[in-house]
């Protein structure tokens, strides 16, 4: 699984000019299921993210989590994040996982989160066109690939 985490202190997503999520101070998630990707991906990367510490102390360090500010998740599915560009210059997307299964495990995921301790996870809508709207604040953006912590 590959997501993009940025901080953010406001963010949007919508699909036909209906708002799907909605998030205050907190994390705007894209999130990519590769083909080979588990429900252990998904509770690594939730785990991670849960406690990625991005997040300014009273000292304007980065130390504090979305758990530790109360913050909150808008997470989106995004199959593009596993596009493979080696060969010309139109991506492949064959990595991506099949989406019956890549919408369970994006799912799964932010079902991880809740249990990680994330109180309010917003969503974008699975397989739409989706308009989403973010205050990236920093900049702060991350970028996190589960198959570095596969043994």
């Amino acid at each position: 699984m590959k997501a993009v985490i940025q901080r953010v202190s406001s963010a949007s997503c919508s699909v036909e000019g209906n708002i799907t999520g909605e998030i205050s101070d907190g994390l705007f998630i894209l999130l990519g299921v590769g083909e080979d990707d588990t429900e252990a991906d998904a509770e690594i990367l939730a785990a991670k993210t849960a406690n990625l510490r991005i997040f300014c102390d009273e000292n304007d360090k980065m130390n504090l989590s979305v758990l530790d500010i109360e913050g909150e998740i808008l997470a989106v599915s995004q199959f593009t994040l596993c596009a493979d560009t080696k060969k010309g210059n139109r991506p492949s997307f064959t990595k991506a996982m099949e989406p019956v299964r890549a919408n369970a495990l994006y799912e799964y995921y932010k079902k991880c989160l809740a249990e990680k301790g994330v109180k309010r996870i917003e969503s974008g809508v699975f397989g739409a066109d989706m308009l989403c709207s973010i205050n990236n604040n920093g900049p702060v953006t991350i970028i996190l690939d589960t198959v570095i912590w596969r043994k």
